[in-house]
């Protein structure tokens, strides 16, 4: 199954180009199943992410096109081999899925054609966000060289999609103090122009961008720039 010491070193510097890249994040996961399919010579190579908050995994990406497993799905940390493998931060390799009484999904193995698996955790600094899986479609033994391919993969996948994750994260908050600044210098002149209070003429602008009551204090996206202040005020 495995293939050569070649193959995974350009696999894992297609990776790490990522890091630098100006891809979004949904693409760079693509990117990331389909070189980690071609290095473990895999029939289905998927990602699943960890959701904090809710201690759940989802399905995130997946170089396979089978309408069914493609589908939205989740496991709950602790549950099925993905969910073990990120709670114990450790791989696991199982001979046959069909046979094993922890993999939650047989039926849909069974119709894929898969066999045996991999599984590895992404970590960054010790911390997991997700959990990499490689399927063969024949009964296969994975080896060390194996596991420690697909975890270097696994490890650099996490950092670039902490790295990515974290520039959205940094746009966001740049955008939110724009638009904030943006406010309050629109709230000012209102306030000087038009003779009115602070609230009269935040509610004023409120209005006339349509800003939901639940998003005033988020305010998520400039709502013009600096330079056009005053002249989307004259229609206020």
């Amino acid at each position: 199954m495995f293939m050569n010491g070649r193959s995974a070193e350009v696999g894992l510097q297609e990776i790490s180009k990522t890091i630098v890249s100006d891809l979004y994040l949904d693409d760079i996961l693509h990117l990331i199943v389909t070189v980690t399919a071609g290095v473990m010579n895999s029939k289905i190579c998927s990602l699943w992410f960890l959701e904090e908050k809710e201690k759940e995994l989802s399905l995130r990406a997946t170089q396979a096109i089978d309408e069914e497993y493609l589908k939205e799905r989740a496991l709950k940390l602790g549950e099925g081999i993905v969910g073990i493998v990120a709670k114990q931060k450790k791989p696991m390799k199982i001979s046959d899925v069909l046979k094993e009484p922890k993999y939650k999904e047989k039926r849909l193995a069974k119709k894929l054609g898969l066999c045996s698996m991999l599984s590895v955790p992404m970590q960054v600094k010790g911390k997991v966000i997700g959990a990499i899986n490689s399927y063969t479609s024949t009964p296969h033994r994975f080896t060390k060289t194996e596991i420690e391919t697909l975890a270097a993969v696994a490890n650099q996948a996490a950092i670039v999609i902490e790295n990515t994750q974290l520039m959205v994260r940094t746009k966001i908050i740049q955008e939110e103090l724009e638009t904030r600044k943006v406010v309050e210098k629109a709230k000012g002149i209102l306030m000087k122009e038009s003779g009115l209070t602070e609230e009269e003429a935040f509610r004023r602008i409120q209005k006339k961008v349509w800003i939901p009551e639940s998003q005033c204090e988020k305010l998520p996206r400039p709502l013009f720039s600096p330079g056009s202040c005053k002249k989307a005020l004259r229609g206020l």
